[in-house]
């Protein structure tokens, strides 16, 4: 009797899937499960770091000092103790840098110093320009802003240093490229008897550049284009996977490429928007300047969804997130920088200490200024709604819009800029067989990032964003009198440098 069957065929179907759905429903509740416990176990390591020891009365009580912790002494207090031997290096040699910059071309091997100065600026300039100032500024009032200026031109010098110690101590391919970083000079600077705080750096690299470079951008461009597009994710994890593919496969030269033309063009088009909203609110500008220096040094007023904040609180804030923003001390640029072709350490060291003033003074200044002048600091949005919001009200039908194009680009690029670091970690720890193996894993993260809900990952890149910094530290602060002596020797060969 066919009819039977035919009538009893959707109900089994039906039963199974139900038993399935609660099946994957157990599932599910078992990884979360899984998950808490690992963030559990991963935010010890993290508070070590970035809390530790302000989260202990004894030393929040302490004044001034209390309000900081291990994390901003280290990071902060390195750019601080560079800037002063150097006798403020950033700002004497900012034009020098400038002037090398648009005047070095690739040798044919390797890429050129301003397609590394991209590169860099490329990793640098993403959504934390946007989420970074708005998470200071909203927590820690417009003063948070000076800090983080503050914090991006001593970590200038920080940068001058790590990127200069690379391209000194760099090794070449047997194919002629030009390989460095934080694990090189310290194997080729500190000795032997150091290497394995070289690997430890590049082990910490891979997992970062997994977490923060691949899934965590990933899931950035997706939650932006479903916002504000309503692109489904799957969609976009499918499209961005492909693009990211054919761009990785090509290596560093080819992301450099890319790179050489997304992020000029976006930074363009984000801080001429920025401009445009400014603008049209020039009449705040002013008073908006006012606020950013006086309460920099002043308690912040409670107005409307902003909370009020303390002096400290907008100097923690401020440097916190200026230190996540430009990225100045934990080692991950100068992998970039190193590749370039550049003969001179100081050279390039003058050139990589811009994509840091790029990134914070000029592109995080901006989003600043607009959530600003627009007085969204106080709607009690987060975030990029936050600066959506900032564009929207300016420019309706158009200023949320342009936020998502350029938060999705630079997203993308950052991705890009990342694989670069994780590869060269990876090559460092396994060997040069690990190369396509990263490349693929990278890949393929990219859109598990997209579909995935990533408290656990940011958390896990954050730790090991601070385990790099640690070793990275360590070894800057060891090599300093090579540094020193290295910029001494340098600037008297130098006649432009020294001029």
């Amino acid at each position: 009797m066919p009819w039977i069957i035919a009538e009893n065929h959707p109900r089994k179907i039906s039963d199974s899937t139900e038993k399935l759905n609660h099946e994957e429903e157990k599932a599910m509740e078992a990884l979360f499960q899984a998950v808490n416990v690992i963030c559990g176990k991963i935010q010890i390591v993290s508070n070590l770091f970035w809390d530790f020891p302000t989260n202990f009365d004894w030393y929040a009580n302490i004044p001034i000092l209390g309000n900081f912790s291990l994390a901003i002494i280290l990071l902060v207090g390195t750019g601080i103790y560079f800037t002063f031997r150097l006798r403020f290096i950033q700002v004497r040699k900012f034009r020098y840098g400038l002037h090398v910059l648009m005047r070095q071309k690739s040798s044919g091997t390797g890429i050129s110093s301003l397609a590394s100065f991209l590169l860099s600026t490329a990793m640098r300039v993403g959504p934390g320009n946007i989420l970074g100032v708005t998470g200071a500024i909203s927590t820690g009032g417009p003063g948070a802003l000076f800090w983080m200026w503050v914090t991006a031109l001593v970590g200038m010098a920080t940068k001058f240093s790590e990127v200069l110690l690379s391209v000194h101590f760099r090794e070449k391919t047997p194919a002629g490229n030009w390989v460095g970083g934080a694990m090189y000079f310290i194997k080729n600077g500190l000795g032997p008897k150091w290497m394995w705080l070289g690997s430890c750096f590049a082990l910490f690299g891979i997992v970062a550049c997994i977490g923060t470079g691949a899934m965590v951008q990933g899931n950035s461009i997706g939650e932006a284009m479903q916002a504000n597009l309503s692109v489904p994710t799957w969609f976009t994890a499918v499209a961005i996977f492909l693009l990211a593919g054919a761009v990785l496969i090509g290596g560093v030269k080819r992301i450099g490429a890319v790179a050489g033309k997304i992020v000029p063009a976006m930074a363009v088009v984000y801080v001429v928007i920025s401009l445009i909203v400014i603008v049209l609110h020039i009449d705040q500008l002013p008073r908006v300047l006012a606020w950013v220096v006086a309460e920099a040094f002043t308690p912040t007023a409670a107005e409307g969804g902003f909370a009020g904040a303390t002096v400290m609180m907008a100097i923690r804030m401020g440097m916190a997130r200026g230190v996540f923003s430009n990225e100045a001390g934990l080692g991950t640029a100068p992998m970039a920088h190193a590749a370039a072709t550049s003969v001179s350490p100081l050279v390039q060291a003058s050139i990589g200490m811009l994509d840091t003033f790029i990134d914070t003074i000029v592109v995080c200044t901006m989003t600043g200024f607009a959530i600003l002048v627009t007085g969204q600091w106080t709607s009690g949005l987060t975030g990029a709604a936050m600066t959506s919001a900032a564009f929207e009200t300016t420019l309706p039908g158009i200023g949320g819009i342009a936020v998502t194009i350029c938060l999705t680009f630079f997203a993308f690029t950052t991705a890009l800029g990342w694989c670069v670091y994780g590869e060269r970690c990876s090559i460092y720890f396994f060997g040069d067989k690990a190369q396509v193996p990263f490349r693929i894993i990278y890949c393929i993260a990219i859109p598990v990032g997209v579909l995935t809900q990533l408290d656990v990952v940011w958390l896990l890149a954050d730790t090991c964003n601070a385990l790099m910094a640690i070793p990275n530290l360590i070894a800057i602060l060891l090599l300093s009198p090579v540094l020193f002596k290295l910029v001494k020797e340098d600037e008297s060969k130098d006649t432009i440098f020294k001029h």
